[in-house]
């Protein structure tokens, strides 16, 4: 490998792990609850990471949000609307979130954010990568994978030409959103919580040896590109008629196929899949997408291949 194929990239010096963004997921509010008490677990050489609780009214009132979703809102419109009484809560919280940890796309902006949410649906411990371009994220999620093996860690790919998310977790030049689950809302689950502190453990664990010197050779993963989202069966009234079948229900990452049953009503029909492609439907049947008009998202396979990485600083020492 020489020297010239290496991509030098700036040191990750300020972290930030998020919780309570949805304040009804209780793995990440009781984790960054808890490392703000005692952070010695999530502290390394040479970076400061900081646990930041993003919703806390909704965290209190353990519910997902008070006003709108907190994870929808980190675009311009909202982040730069004039603050005024009726201004929805989170719409303000994003703002002074934004300001604490970014501007987003400017280069004072926090170097990374783990977000963490939970999920009703048997997504296990998914990563969450918003660009495929970014071969410092995608160096990371190879190394979490490959710590966690045997264990299946999925990535889902959200980056779309349509699909906006506007995230919490966008302030940072890498955002990284850790979905895990099946966890009910209001609930935590030790297994589940154990997940999703390993995620993060490792992750920062990736970000220490970075900042070292370690080099990290290119590297290709797997991931779940999402394609598009799947509503209920509705009536002329917009009301559901059809709950997710027995046979898809739980089977989140696993193959779709034309034909395969999707939906059933409670007067006993079928509504099966009807697609030229596999697919691998996701967030199945989650229960706070119900509101967003989201059955499940499909998703396709694909591969991102990263870069070889350095950082930049060490290597300008040494030279």
């Amino acid at each position: 490998m020489t020297s010239s194929s290496v991509v030098d990239k700036r040191p990750v010096r300020r972290v930030a792990i998020f919780g309570g963004t949805h304040g009804n997921e209780l793995s990440g509010v009781f984790l960054v609850k808890h490392w703000q008490e005692n952070g010695a677990e999530i502290q390394r050489t040479g970076m400061e990471v900081k646990p930041f609780l993003t919703n806390p009214r909704a965290v209190k009132k353990c519910t997902r949000y008070i006003d709108c979703d907190l994870n929808r809102v980190f675009d311009p419109d909202n982040l730069g609307r004039t603050v005024v009484e009726d201004i929805p809560y989170e719409v303000r919280r994003a703002q002074e979130i934004n300001h604490i940890f970014g501007p987003k796309g400017s280069d004072d902006a926090y170097d990374l954010i783990f977000d963490l949410h939970n999920t009703t649906s048997n997504m296990g411990g998914t990563l969450i990568l918003e660009n495929s371009r970014d071969d410092f994220t995608i160096q990371m999620f190879h190394y979490i994978k490959n710590a966690l093996a045997p264990e299946h860690c999925p990535v889902l790919l959200i980056e779309h030409p349509s699909l906006k998310y506007a995230t919490t977790r966008s302030v940072a030049k890498h955002p990284v959103g850790v979905e895990v689950g099946p966890q009910p809302q209001g609930v935590v689950r030790a297994d589940t919580l154990d997940k999703m502190r390993k995620i993060v453990k490792h992750g920062l664990d990736f970000v220490q040896l970075f900042n070292e010197g370690k080099e990290f050779p290119p590297c290709t993963i797997e991931v779940f590109k999402i394609m598009e989202k799947v509503d209920y069966p509705r009536n002329k009234n917009d009301e559901v008629i059809g709950i997710i079948h027995p046979k898809l229900q739980d089977q989140d990452w696993q193959p779709l196929h034309n034909g395969d049953p999707l939906f059933l009503t409670l007067d006993g029909e079928v509504i099966a899949y009807k697609g030229d492609c596999t697919v691998y439907p996701t967030f199945i049947n989650e229960a706070a997408y119900y509101e967003k008009k989201q059955a499940f998202v499909k998703t396709v396979k694909t591969k991102l291949t990263a870069k070889h990485i350095r950082s930049s600083v060490l290597h300008q020492n040494t030279t």
